[in-house]
């Protein structure tokens, strides 16, 4: 049997390590350990600083990807496994954190630039294009005395743990809408979704 390989790279952004995996930096790899438990893809092989695991969804071959350098260098690993298997950027699907969203927002772009995230604007340079898909998931500003960068490393509080799952699960479903339907269907269901319940 010959071995799949992917036409699609979904990507989780996030820190590695036991005290950054329930950070609000690290909701990429979340939604992507729930894609590999819904397409049962084994996240078990390490290659060029990520760990990433192949299979199928919707009868796609796709690759999901959690880039092991930390926030700030995702861009080498992604780009580097997209040589691997002969794809470009726009076959790339990123999911990240964005704190210019409510908390629980999701939005869909297919391009841009970096909003000042420093994971995409790796990627961005890694690639020397803008035009992959972006999934940003609100983790909402911090009050007025935390600092940015205390926040994006910090925990959920309490009520953003109780809506956590749940949010996930959707931001799962809207990753695997781009992948099977398309980024203009997915941008109509779910962006009009969550700017309703915003």
């Amino acid at each position: 049997m010959a071995q799949l390989l992917p036409d699609r790279l979904i990507v989780g952004l996030g820190n590695p390590g036991a005290a950054y995996a329930f950070t609000r930096h690290s909701i990429g790899f979340m939604v992507v350990d729930a894609l590999s438990v819904h397409g049962r893809i084994v996240l078990g092989t390490m290659r060029n600083g990520a760990v990433f695991g192949i299979g199928a969804i919707c009868g796609r071959g796709v690759a999901l990807v959690k880039p092991m350098t930390y926030m700030n260098r995702s861009g080498a690993p992604a780009g580097l496994l997209l040589t691997q298997w002969g794809l470009t950027c726009r076959e790339m699907i990123v999911i990240h954190d964005d704190m210019d969203l409510a908390f629980g927002r999701i939005k869909i772009k297919t391009k841009g630039g970096d909003g000042g995230h420093r994971g995409i604007r790796s990627l961005v340079d890694a690639c020397g294009d803008d035009r992959f898909y972006r999934i940003r998931v609100g983790i909402g500003r911090s009050a007025s005395d935390v600092d940015a960068v205390d926040h994006v490393l910090g925990g959920f509080d309490e009520r953003e743990t109780a809506a956590l799952g749940g949010i996930i699960d959707t931001v799962r479903d809207a990753a695997i809408a781009v992948l099977c339907e398309g980024a203009d269907v997915a941008m109509n269901r779910y962006n009009r979704r969550s700017s309703d319940n915003s």
